[in-house]
C-alpha cells in the first residue's frame, strides 16, 4: 500500500473527515534533504473534520500525528497540514 494510501485510510478511520485530500509533493523536493528516491517522503493534507470543532491548531495537529501512529510519521519526511472543522 502507498503512504498515500495509508494516510487517507488512517485518517478515515479515526476522522470520517466530511473532506479529506492527501498529495504526494515529493517530486517538488528533489534534491532537498529529506527526499527519498521514489517519492514518498513529502505530503500535504487538507481535511475537513467535525472532531476538529473546538481545538486549536497544536491540538489538532497532535490528534493527525497521533492517529497517523508513530511507525507512519518517522518514515515521513516532511507533512504539511491544513486542517479545519
Amino acid at each position: 500500500m502507498s503512504r498515500v494510501m495509508e494516510i487517507e485510510s488512517r485518517l478515515r478511520a479515526a476522522f470520517s473527515p466530511a473532506e479529506l485530500e492527501v498529495r504526494d509533493e515529493s517530486a517538488q523536493h528533489i534534491g532537498h534533504a529529506g527526499y527519498q528516491e521514489g517519492g514518498e517522503s513529502h505530503f500535504h493534507v487538507r481535511m475537513r473534520a467535525p472532531e476538529f470543532k473546538g481545538m486549536g491548531r497544536i491540538a489538532r495537529h497532535r490528534a493527525v500525528h497521533s492517529a497517523l501512529g508513530g511507525d507512519l510519521v518517522g518514515a515521513i519526511h516532511a507533512l504539511s497540514l491544513d486542517l479545519q472543522d
